[in-house]
């Protein structure tokens, strides 16, 4: 299994879920953050929270099968493209085990 997760513009978000629920990955997190990176809008500013930060981001977390990764790392990739810096990222990363809250069973066994 693999965890999915993608740095993206906050605007660009529902585009996003909005595809990967049509195309069947119902089980997404996603969370509102502020962030820095190398490019620096100007349109950014100060947070009012952090003193380091200057932009929101929408962050999208997705545990899948290994043969699910391409096609949702094609999805988010095309619609949080806006075709200028600051796109954001996507990072793909092992996942050992998985476990359901409500059994304790261990990779999400019933």
């Amino acid at each position: 299994m693999k965890e999915i997760k993608a740095i993206v513009k906050y605007f660009k978000a529902n585009d996003i879920l909005s595809q990967l629920l049509e195309s069947g990955y119902p089980n997404i997190t996603i969370s509102l953050a502020e962030g820095t990176g190398r490019f620096k809008d100007i349109d950014s500013s100060i947070s009012t929270r952090f003193s380091v930060t200057d932009s929101k981001v929408a962050v999208i977390e997705i545990v899948c099968n290994d043969n699910e990764v391409e096609n949702i790392v094609s999805i988010i990739s095309l619609k949080g493209r806006t075709g200028n810096p600051g796109d954001g990222i996507i990072t793909v990363s092992e996942v050992a085990k998985v476990y359901r809250v409500k059994t304790g069973q261990e990779n999400g066994e019933d």
